[in-house]
């Protein structure tokens, strides 16, 4: 008997329109049977659906631009329908199901963060499937998760998930673009997400979606850092989504990373869009990830950006590679002053005292 797992399954519109433009309720019903088989074998599963500017354009019956007002209208025709379709087909299996529908601004607070993901949490303890969505009809570029490739990742850590499962309408990441590369190969691993690897991924895949395969890169990464287990595979497949629970795994597999235990680091990884960035040497470097110590103002080099104190900023290195995240202790303009002095400087240059850590490494996850 496997381990009960949480499942989150990502399902875009790609897969729920077939490719057309309308949703294509026969292939919704054989995912659906695939959730409930998962959750009579003890699993519990998550749905972040796609679809509602499509079942809201299929609703309209007239035409409609692209627009951002023209999908946020779209999506208010079309969030409806779409629960109610859900609702709808785990009825056939006596399975209840709980609509959620975030934004950015529910994930970027701490407090809406741990409100979503105790209700998430009780819609699981009460075998409710919940079904989430980026809340269109009101999100605007600022605020937008910015897809739901991106929006399944935060879901994962929300739901402390054990498996991503992202289904779209290609096989997986492969070598190339296998749509105008005949010998592009699939790719069945991925241990390390580097610059080569972006560089494989491309814009988005169909006119009725928002996401591609950068997306998804972006959102393995995101999710396996938090210990979760991601896999890309074509959502048309045959019991793609059982498979996925299997040792002969369909699409290409990203191996997890070891997660922070801490709930706040996870909120790190999730939460709020960096402020800025302040670039740290190679000794600052080695004592983060080597040492498990806190950032110091004598290895900063460097700021870019305007933040506050509290705000969540990149540590990088001068070549720009990503180190760490974290909740900085000074504004931009005090670590202009600070950067580079040694802690015992600091409550002299600023005139006053606010600790010796630019990041306490409690605040501060690695990359």
């Amino acid at each position: 008997m496997q381990r009960a797992q949480v499942i989150v399954v990502k399902l875009g519109t790609s897969v729920l329109t077939g490719g057309t433009d309308k949703l294509d309720k026969a292939h919704m019903v054989e995912l659906v049977r695939q959730c409930c088989e998962l959750k009579k074998q003890g699993h519990q599963v998550v749905l972040v659906s796609s679809g509602a500017v499509a079942a809201g354009r299929e609703q309209l019956l007239k035409p409609c631009g692209r627009s951002l007002i023209d999908k946020q209208m779209l999506a208010a025709i079309g969030q409806g329908q779409l629960i109610h379709i859900w609702q709808s087909l785990f009825a056939l299996y006596g399975v209840n199901v709980g609509q959620m529908l975030l934004t950015r601004a529910d994930v970027d607070d701490r407090e809406r963060y741990l409100n979503a993901r105790d209700t998430l949490t009780a819609l699981l303890s009460y075998d409710v499937v919940p079904i989430i969505n980026e809340n269109d009809a009101v999100a605007t570029a600022e605020i937008k998760v910015g897809d739901n490739d991106n929006l399944s990742a935060l879901v994962a850590i929300l739901a402390n998930a054990d498996k991503l499962l992202l289904l779209t309408d290609q096989e997986g990441l492969f070598t190339s673009d296998p749509r105008t590369d005949v010998n592009a190969q699939l790719i069945d691993e991925v241990a390390h997400i580097d610059d080569e690897l972006r560089q494989l991924a491309g814009g988005s895949g169909t006119s009725l979606g928002t996401g591609g395969m950068a997306t998804k890169l972006q959102a393995a990464d995101i999710a396996r850092r938090a210990g979760v287990e991601v896999i890309i595979a074509k959502g048309a497949g045959k019991n793609v989504i059982l498979n996925c629970m299997g040792e002969q795994l369909p699409g290409t597999r990203f191996v997890k990373l070891t997660a922070p235990r801490d709930g706040r680091k996870k909120w790190l990884l999730a939460g709020p869009k960096s402020s800025g960035q302040i670039v740290i040497d190679d000794g600052a470097v080695n004592a983060l990830q080597q040492q498990g110590a806190s950032l110091l103002a004598k290895g900063v080099r460097g700021v870019r950006g305007q933040f506050e104190r509290g705000d969540l900023i990149d540590l990088v290195t001068s070549d720009q590679q990503l180190v760490a995240r974290g909740l900085v202790r000074f504004s931009k303009a005090e670590i202009d002053i600070i950067k580079g002095c040694h802690s015992s400087e600091i409550a002299k240059l600023l005139a006053f005292d606010c600790g010796s850590e630019v990041i306490h490494r409690d605040d501060l996850v690695l990359f």
